[in-house]
């Protein structure tokens, strides 16, 4: 390239060449690509390479530079809230904003919030930790079910602005109550 502008090149842009023009990157094309996507998050690429009748590397650079998305497996949930839920938790957080508002000083002091978490009595096997090295064209290492469990209990936390207010380990069985 040096020896290009010892020649009396100027510019850093590439020249014009002959052959097919990159015209499969339209805002149309794009505008499909994203509705196809938006209606299916699961679509592979091939699929809408088949039903766009543009190339891969096309649907691939459209995917990942001009709509700037990547695919990722999906996290796994312990479940997912309803719509009355959803409902009750919206409602609750009005109620916690207004009575913010009232009086933003002593409504910090006066908020308990609460956590749990399961604590196994042995350290489960990660899934990054039971990733094995295999060669070409194997198929993936087969797991037997994990570990059975030796025991758990639920730890629950309660804390304010002032720090934790209680911390307890809850019975298999049992669940908390206003009581508890």
């Amino acid at each position: 390239m040096a020896a290009e502008f010892e020649r009396g090149r100027t510019s850093l842009e590439d020249d014009p060449r002959e052959g097919r023009p990159k015209c499969a990157t339209t805002p149309d094309i794009i505008e499909q690509v994203h509705d196809i996507v938006l209606a299916d998050r699961q679509m592979k690429v091939r699929e809408i390479t088949e039903t766009t009748g543009i190339s891969k590397e096309r649907v691939g650079y459209i995917l990942h530079e001009e709509m700037d998305m990547k695919k990722l497996c999906t996290r796994w949930v312990p479940r997912l809230l309803t719509a009355d839920q959803k409902r009750t938790r919206m409602k609750i957080s009005e109620l916690c904003l207004e009575h913010f508002n009232k009086n933003k000083t002593d409504f910090v002091g006066r908020f308990i919030t609460r956590d749990e978490t399961w604590i196994h009595h042995y350290t489960p096997e990660s899934k990054q930790q039971s990733k094995q090295w295999t060669e070409a064209g194997c198929s993936a290492p087969k797991k037997t079910s994990s570990v059975p469990s030796a025991g758990k209990v639920m730890a629950s936390v309660f804390w304010d602005a002032e720090g934790i207010l209680f911390a307890g380990y809850l019975e298999k069985g049992k669940t908390i109550t206003g009581e508890y």
